[in-house]
């Protein structure tokens, strides 16, 4: 489980470098409290605690909306086991479904079918020995979905294919991301053992949303938010934007 967790880490801080464009140059090399260190020519070292936004202030599902979403969870699945045959390779797969498509119990196996091919077209000829993203959206997508997120890294041996928000949607995601720096807060003193030069925290969420959207983007923006790390970001896997909250 460690290991799992460790090799996910290795693939996310891969993809914030890869999307942030001002990350410092410098040798990356995992670790425990912090996640990461990067080491500089000047000798200088930079911690880097990884960790994800949960939804503390949970939203009610509807019996409906559990209904719908042991659908999607099976269609997930089936799409992971169909790709799987064909392919050896393990990725990370993230799906935003639409809110205004569902998806019938008597298609399901059909759509997996489907969204697997989408998948395995798209990476099909891809080096899996090297780090690769790949961010499918409408209209390239059936109308089913809203996006595909798929990550590989070569460290990753287990695959992780999900629904985008599979914690659930929050009904207060400013306060949510408050609870989250709070948490790593309460640790600095532990992360600062490693006699670190800059300590950084890095929150990744798969889609920022929550129950009331408008505008939600720029009120994370304009929110002061307050932290002992020097920098924290909010990291939204799949559309890719990064939010620099300090």
């Amino acid at each position: 489980m460690h290991q799992d967790k460790k090799q996910l880490e290795v693939l996310l801080l891969e993809y914030f470098r890869e999307s942030y464009f001002d990350f410092p140059k410098g040798i990356v090399a995992p670790s425990e409290s912090p996640d990461f260190i990067v080491s500089f020519k000047n000798h200088h070292l930079l911690g880097i605690e990884l960790t994800r936004l949960n939804p503390w202030n949970l939203a009610t599902q509807t019996p409906e909306q559990v209904a719908e979403t042991v659908s999607r969870v099976n269609i997930i699945e089936l799409t992971r086991e169909i790709f799987e045959k064909n392919l050896p390779h393990r990725l990370f797969v993230k799906f935003l479904f639409s809110d205004k498509i569902k998806i019938d119990e008597s298609r399901e196996m059909i759509s997996a079918i489907k969204f697997s091919s989408i998948i395995r077209e798209r990476v099909k000829n891809l080096n899996y020995k090297t780090f690769f993203s790949i961010s499918l959206s409408q209209p390239e997508l059936p109308e089913e979905l809203e996006s595909i997120l798929i990550l590989n890294h070569p460290e990753l041996k287990t695959s992780v294919w999900e629904r985008s928000n599979n914690l659930g949607v929050s009904t207060n995601v400013v306060e949510d991301i408050r609870t989250a720096i709070h948490k790593k807060d309460e640790k600095i003193g532990l992360y600062q053992k490693q006699r670190l030069n800059y300590y950084w925290l890095l929150i990744f969420t798969d889609r920022l949303r929550g129950i009331r959207n408008y505008n939600l983007a720029e009120k994370v923006r304009n929110h002061r938010f307050e932290s002992r790390f020097q920098h924290v970001f909010l990291f939204d896997l799949v559309k890719s934007d990064i939010y620099e909250l300090i």
